[in-house]
Parts: structure tokens; C-alpha cells; sequence
């Protein structure tokens, strides 16, 4: 079984791996690197690929795979959520980016047709090669891929968290003996807030805003963060307005048919009904003027309504824009955590309202991927992969010293037997 890495080595996005056995090649996701012009892992000719294995819904893991869809129609394995949510985010993407996109939506629509969806553990054939999809902890639907064949056993961990959360059960990960793990290593040198303490704070902050007469800001991912926030603050008994808005809203209503994902369903549903979805700009207006809490899109602030909320919010004084995710540098969000200014009317000032950063991960820290590597039965090389800054190096050398086990960080293009 070869495995030869196309992107997602040494960077973050545009995640791709292919595997393959003398008689078969399956591609585990095909995403983009977002950035002002989308970046695509190595191409892989359409017609040596028999089948792509979809692990979650996120562009830089599912951006690219309409490309299969262009001239052929490659079967594409994931969760029933995953390619429900999918749907959602490549479409937003071809109406954002479909200048630089070598496919449209009819390419997309190719691709749905051709989706096969498999629930976890279910084993797979294709070819001489078996698989299933194991729950990654990241986010709704989201999976990781154990893949069998020529008598090996490898684990592509795709993104994951261990950590329970009030969303979703930590991952998956009894795996019996492995020859290979592909593990991620997105947050491989820093560790994350504990949940409980982390999610206390948080709520005590939004409530000590609200009950002082302001709005609370809480730009979020459309998918999974937008969601978790709600349960949070609903298995909190916060008994002030949640409105939800931006694209959270579709993906409630998405998520609403698949609960059986959810680490509690019930949660999940109370949260989603107390909450008060955005029609329109009146709704809007009236959100953005009374004492609550406001769930948006985009996270980073990069758009959505989260764009318009904040000039109204951050005028003043009494109200607060809570940052529960990861902001890249040069993002707007990034420069609202560093700086406290944003565009307000049309010009960069310094915002009113106070700013804070709650480290809501999806991902794995530290402490979390050192444990799940000590953990793992068998003798498996481990291949380090979506990390940034060097972290897929540092984690490499340490599970080398520390657990004893051989540890690659491998670059694009590169090729290795399990």
C-alpha cells in the first residue's frame, strides 16, 4: 500500500492523500487552500482515481473535489451530514470564488449524484482495499478513514478532537493495531483552555454583559461553532435572547434532521428553538439594538452579517464582541484581537465595545495529540500533516524521542510503502 501526500503537508489546507494497492486508488479528501485565489493539492488524473473518501464537510478538505466530476463521475464516500453540509458550503464557495474555480455547479451537482453515504464503522470494499469511517470528534458528520488492504492497516486521523464537548463525543479511536497513523498537528504546540473552566467563563462574561444592558457579539463558524455555542450557553440556563443568523441558520436546519450525530440531541434541539433565527434586516436592526446575545457568521469576520453586526455593536461601550475561534493573521477578526479596531462606516477605528477571545477549539491540543500517539497499538509510522509554522516537523521529533515510534512530516509530492 502506497501513500503519497498531495496536499496539507507542512501548511494548513488544501488537505489530499492518495492510497493505493497494485489494483486500486482511493483519495482521502481533495480540499482548497482558501485564500485570495483558491490553491489546489497535486492533480491526480481522474481516471486512476476509483473512488474519493470524503472525512468532513470543510472546504480545505472538500473544496476541490467537483474537479472528478468534471468529464467522469468518481463515487464519493462520507456521512449523510457531511454531504448535506457540504452542498451548502461548495456552493457558497462557487458564488464567492467561481471566477477561479475550474468547475461550477453543475459539477457539484455531478458530484452529489455520485455520493455514497456510509454511517460509522460500516466497512467499505473497493477494489482490493476495505475502509470505514470513524467519528473525528470535529465536527458534525465529520469522520476519520481506516483503510485495509495487502494485509496493512493505516488511520488517517483527518482533523479531530478527543475532547467531549457540549456538541459532540471526542473522537473515535479504538483502532486495533496499526501500521500507519496520519495524524494532523494543527495545534501540536499549544494546549487548549480545559472545556468545563473555559466554558463558565464564557458564560458568566456574555451574562455580566447582557445583564448590564449590552449586546454580545459572537462572530462563529457557520458550521459546528455557531451550534456548540448555542448548546453552551442553553446547558448554561442563559435566560436572556440568543439570535442566530448568517448561515448557522441553514446548517440548523440541516443539523436538525441528523441529531443522531450530536453527542445530545435533546441539548442540540433546545438550544436550536430557544434561540431566534434572523429572517431579515429588520430582524437584523432589532438584534443588533436590545440587551442578548448574537450568534453569526463570518467567525473571522471576513463577511456575514457578523460584518454588519459589529458596526453596530461596537459603538458602544456597554456591548461586547466574543471571538470563540481561531482568527488567521490578516483577517479582520485577527485585527480586531490586536489591534481593537475595525471598519465602522466605512473607516478603520478603534471600537468601543470591549473584546475578548474564548479558545472554543474543534481540534486537538497538545496534550490531547501526545496522548492519542502514546496510545496507539501496533508499531505504526506516523506521518504528520495540516500543521503551520513548523508544527508538523516539531510534532515529528517529538513522537520520535518521546514515544519511540518512526515519524515522518512528510512534504507535497512525497510517496511512502506502509
Amino acid at each position: 500500500m502506497k501513500t503519497k501526500f498531495l496536499g496539507g503537508a507542512r501548511e494548513v489546507g488544501r488537505a489530499a492523500i492518495a492510497v493505493k494497492t497494485e489494483k486500486t486508488q482511493l483519495l482521502l479528501d481533495y480540499g482548497v487552500m482558501i485564500d485570495h485565489e483558491p490553491g489546489f493539492p497535486m492533480h491526480v488524473p481522474s481516471k486512476e482515481v476509483d473512488a474519493i473518501v470524503l472525512t468532513h464537510c470543510h472546504l480545505d478538505h472538500s473544496g476541490a473535489i467537483p474537479i472528478f466530476h468534471i468529464q467522469e463521475k468518481k463515487t464519493v464516500y462520507g456521512t449523510q451530514l457531511t454531504f448535506d453540509l457540504v452542498k451548502t458550503l461548495i456552493s457558497d464557495f462557487i458564488h464567492l470564488s467561481g471566477y477561479y474555480l475550474p468547475f461550477e455547479y453543475l459539477e457539484l451537482q455531478s458530484m452529489l449524484r455520485s455520493c455514497v453515504h456510509l454511517d460509522f464503522r460500516k466497512k467499505q470494499t473497493v477494489g482490493d482495499m476495505q475502509f470505514q469511517l470513524l467519528d473525528s470528534g470535529h465536527l458534525p458528520g465529520g469522520a476519520q478513514a481506516l483503510v485495509e488492504a495487502d494485509g496493512k492497516k493505516l488511520v488517517y486521523t483527518s482533523d479531530y478532537n478527543t475532547t467531549d464537548t457540549r456538541l459532540l463525543r471526542g473522537a473515535d479511536r479504538d483502532y486495533g493495531d496499526l501500521d500507519a497513523l496520519i495524524i494532523e498537528s494543527t495545534y501540536a504546540d499549544e494546549d487548549h483552555t480545559d472545556r468545563t473552566t473555559l466554558e463558565k467563563e464564557f458564560v458568566e462574561s456574555v451574562t455580566e454583559v447582557v445583564e448590564n444592558g449590552g449586546t454580545v457579539l459572537i462572530p462563529a463558524f457557520g458550521v459546528g461553532r455557531s451550534q456548540e455555542i448555542a448548546c453552551v450557553l442553553a446547558a448554561y440556563h442563559f435566560e436572556y435572547p440568543v439570535t442566530m443568523d448568517g448561515m448557522a441558520r441553514e446548517v440548523n436546519r440541516i443539523m436538525m434532521n441528523h441529531t443522531s450525530y450530536m453527542q445530545d440531541p435533546q441539548l442540540f434541539m433546545n438550544a436550536i428553538h430557544a434561540a431566534t433565527w434572523v429572517e431579515g434586516w429588520r430582524d437584523r436592526r432589532t438584534a443588533a439594538k436590545k440587551p442578548g446575545a448574537i450568534i453569526s457568521p463570518a467567525g473571522m469576520l471576513k463577511g456575514g452579517p457578523a460584518a454588519f453586526y459589529i458596526q453596530k455593536v461596537g459603538k458602544n461601550r456597554q456591548n461586547a464582541v466574543f471571538l470563540v475561534g481561531y482568527q488567521i493573521p490578516g483577517t479582520p477578526g485577527r485585527e480586531l484581537l490586536d489591534e481593537g479596531k475595525c471598519v465602522i462606516d466605512g473607516k478603520m477605528r478603534k471600537i468601543k465595545a470591549q473584546v475578548k477571545s474564548f479558545d472554543f477549539s474543534s481540534h486537538s491540543g497538545a496534550s490531547e495529540l501526545k496522548e492519542a500517539v502514546k496510545e496507539v497499538e501496533g508499531n505504526p509510522t506516523v506521518y504528520v500533516v495540516h500543521g503551520a509554522e513548523g508544527n508538523c516537523e516539531k510534532f515529528a521529533r517529538w513522537i520520535k524521542k518521546e514515544v519511540g515510534l518512526k515519524a515522518v512530516a512528510p512534504k507535497a509530492g512525497d510517496v511512502f510503502t506502509v
